[in-house]
This record gives structure tokens, sequence and C-alpha cells, in this order.
């Protein structure tokens, strides 16, 4: 079952969504009372009964508020009043179609959805602890995440790229979308503070070494593993904060020899 995806950057568009549509209601709003205001003042001037002052003030406003209602119980009218209210019906009308053109689709936009999405995925953040981050689902972030589930843990993903995140989302773990080496908020949104591991798989030398950076100096007691290209930049990434490195080359050296060996043995 696919999870909701928290997007860093995203929210900030959604939240400049809503108040422009909450700013676009009060216009409307606004212009509805000052119609309203216009005509009950406009129904009182042209009230040439012999009502008392009072009595032509509370018919005029009753008068619009019927309109605005589009109840139609209107007082008996003259004509000049009758022209005045077909006058104030057309402004209604263009305000009403000002309305919708305006408002419609602001609350639907896919800026807002996400907005509501990061909002249903703040409550799920927030309640993590000890969990385990891995930081790029390509192909051996997906193995690695893979293998962490099956392990029992619970595991955040964090990944920039749009298809990668929709794919650690489908296969059910929480992600968090966003840059976790330029921005600072993608690794306080994974809840950095509380997980108990980072395992770093992104391919990008300069990026591992500033997410362990950025780790490190807000969790200090995080495990962290990342792979390094060679020794002086695993012992680059050491001194960054990672607790273990894992040279590819060594590793598939290793690897290879181990798999001669067995195979000269046979």
């Amino acid at each position: 079952m696919s999870m909701p995806i928290y997007r860093v950057l995203e929210p900030r568009l959604g939240d400049l969504h809503i108040r422009e549509w909450r700013r676009r209601v009060l216009h409307t709003v606004a212009l509805l009372l000052a119609t309203l205001a216009v005509c009950a003042i406009g129904m009182i001037a042209l009230d040439a009964s012999s009502h008392l002052f009072p009595e032509k003030v509370f018919r005029g406003f009753w008068n619009a508020l019927n309109l605005v209602t589009t109840l139609g119980d209107f007082t008996s009218l003259d004509q000049r009043e009758k022209l005045f209210m077909m006058a104030t019906m057309v402004a209604f009308l263009m305000i009403g179609g000002y309305a919708l053109s305006t408002l419609t689709g602001f609350l639907s936009s896919d800026a807002v959805i996400t907005r509501r999405e990061n909002k249903n995925m703040e409550h799920k953040l927030d309640r993590l602890a000890n969990h385990v981050i891995v930081v790029g689902f390509g192909t051996l972030g997906k193995l690695v995440a893979g293998r962490l589930q099956e392990a029992g843990e619970q595991v955040v993903v964090i990944d920039r790229a749009d298809d990668l995140s929709v794919l650690a989302s489908s296969l059910g773990y929480l992600v968090v979308q966003g840059d976790a080496g330029a921005d600072d908020a993608v690794l306080d949104h994974a809840r950095i503070e509380q997980a108990k591991a980072l395992v770093v798989t992104t391919e990008d030398q300069d990026r591992k070494l500033s997410i362990t950076l950025m780790a490190h100096s807000r969790n200090p007691r995080l495990k962290i593993a990342v792979t390094g290209a060679n020794s002086p930049r695993g012992a680059l990434l050491h001194c960054a904060g990672a607790s273990e490195v894992v040279i590819m080359d060594d590793l598939i050296a290793g690897a290879l020899v181990d798999r001669l060996s067995k195979a000269t043995k046979v």
C-alpha cells in the first residue's frame, strides 16, 4: 500500500496558495457586503412611501437581503425600485462569477494537495523513534531498505527524485522527498535526532560528505554507515562522523578473491 510522501519544498507553495485563497475570499465577501450596503441604501433613498425613516431602513435591508438570499419575497416596488434592484442583481451575478473564476481550483491545486499530504505525514513522522534512515533509493538504497525492513526495522527513505520517492512510497516506506545534502529541513523532517542509524547510499561523493556532517552534528550518537570511493575518501567520511565506511572497491575485490578461492578448491 502506498504511503504519503512528505515533500519539503512544495509545502511553501501550498501555504502561499492557501493565503492567496483566503485573501480572495475576504475580497469577495467585502464586495458582497459593499454591494448589499449599496443596495439597501439605494432602496432607502428611492422609497417614496409615507413610512417613518426606521421603517424605510428596515424595508431597504429586507429587500436587499431577500435579493442576496434569492428568496424573492419582495415588498411592493415601484418602477424606479425595480430598475435599481435589476441593476443590483447584475452586480451580484458579476461578483458571483468573479468568485467562481478566482476561487475554484485553489483548494484542489497540486500544491495544496501536497500540503494536506504533508500534514498527514507529520503525524506519522512525529511518532518515529529508533528508526533507520536510508538516503538514496537507487539500486543499492532499495536493497538496503528492503533488508532492513525484513529485519523488522522501521525505515524512512529520503530521496530528491520524484520517481524514486514515488517508488519507495508504493513499496510502503515512509518517504521524505528533498535534498538531504543541501536542505537542513530534510533530515529534521525525517526525525534525525530520534533515529538510531543512517545509511547513505547516494553516489555523489560530495553529498555523502555533507549529509554525514549534517547528520552527525544533529545527532552525535547516531550510527552512520556510508559507502566510500577509496581509502582517503573513507578517512574523510570517518572524520565527518561516519561510524562505518564501506569501500566499494575493497568489498568487491574481497568478494572476487573469496569466490576465486572457493572455485580453485573445488
